[in-house]
């Protein structure tokens, strides 16, 4: 079952890669993307629910959980601080 996103914050930046425009080393541009999620998840295993959520907004780069609460019914609220990048070769 897929996590219920309750709520999505998102901070972008640019970055270059290669040697930017004009060098003629490479123009190739990329984006980072800061995000914090909040999840409701299923009872079970966390890691696949947490990778497909992320996977929507990108590549991930780095992800940590910050906040779990367990609720009832076996479910949990669970937020995330993450970085994914857009637009790699």
């Amino acid at each position: 079952m897929k996590p219920s996103l309750a709520n999505i914050r998102r901070d972008a930046s640019d970055v270059t890669a290669g040697g930017g425009h004009g060098t003629g080393v490479g123009d190739a541009t990329v984006r980072l993307q800061r995000l914090s999620l909040e999840l409701m998840l299923e009872p079970g295993p966390l890691l696949e629910p947490i990778e497909e959520a992320l996977a929507q907004h990108g590549a991930p780069l780095r992800w940590a959980i910050t906040a779990c609460t367990a609720l009832p019914g076996g479910q949990r609220w669970i937020r995330l601080e993450a970085v994914v990048l857009h637009g790699a070769p």
